[in-house]
């Protein structure tokens, strides 16, 4: 998606301290399976600064190197990106999502290497 409303919706859901009722409206101007991928960026960006992987992660792509395959109640992606200070580096995830993909449940990922900056450009990465 390419809207507006993306970038609006990226934004509020990737801000801390957004109201659950922002959240709840942006995610729901969403086509179910753009909503799927924006709760798992969620849940994902959350799980892996609670983690410790990379405390500072604060942007996701869930297929920046490749398209992510998005099945039933499946987000999967094997080329997707997380970025966190300044820097992006590859993520392989799996997130489930509920029946109205207005949630995401479990996300399980492994972190891959830093991409170099020389590349950012050509998958539409920012600094």
């Amino acid at each position: 998606m390419t809207s507006n409303l993306y970038r609006v919706a990226a934004l509020i859901l990737l801000t801390q301290g957004a109201s659950a009722n922002a959240i709840d409206r942006a995610l729901a101007q969403l086509d179910p399976e753009e909503r799927a991928h924006q709760a798992c960026i969620i849940l994902g960006v959350d799980t892996i600064r609670k983690d410790r992987a990379l405390p500072h992660a604060d942007r996701m792509k869930t297929g920046a190197l490749e398209r992510a395959k998005f099945e039933g109640n499946r987000v999967t992606s094997t080329g997707g990106a997380i970025r966190s200070d300044h820097h992006w580096y590859r993520i392989s995830f799996a997130c489930t999502v509920t029946k109205d993909r207005m949630r995401a449940t479990a996300f399980t990922y492994k972190l891959g290497p830093e991409i170099p900056r020389k590349k950012w450009d050509e998958i539409g990465l920012w600094p």
